[in-house]
């Protein structure tokens, strides 16, 4: 059984379970690369670019180069990704 949702509760509250916690990992990759395309901004020491390209793969399943272009591939492939889990998420009201 596939417990993944998005549940909003009354006051604010988000909770999220499964595959959705994938899916906002997933979002926080794409802004950490799209502020280092922007500048030069990284999420924490130790996190490289190289690093973030190479957790892109574990979504998207492709190579990224460590360049301009590859990068933004890299946000494109990740906005696909997101927008397609997305769509299949259950979002359930409280």
């Amino acid at each position: 059984m596939d417990n993944s949702a998005i549940v909003h509760s009354r006051g604010g509250s988000i909770t999220l379970t499964g595959d959705a916690i994938q899916l906002y990992a997933a979002a926080q990759l794409r802004g950490s690369i799209t502020l280092y395309i922007k500048c030069g901004l990284i999420p924490t020491r130790g996190v490289t670019i190289r690093r973030m390209l190479d957790i892109t793969k574990k979504y998207t399943g492709k190579d990224y180069k460590n360049s301009r272009g590859e990068q933004q591939r890299a946000v494109e492939d990740l906005t696909v990704w997101i927008n397609t889990m997305k769509a299949a998420m259950p979002t359930i009201q409280e």
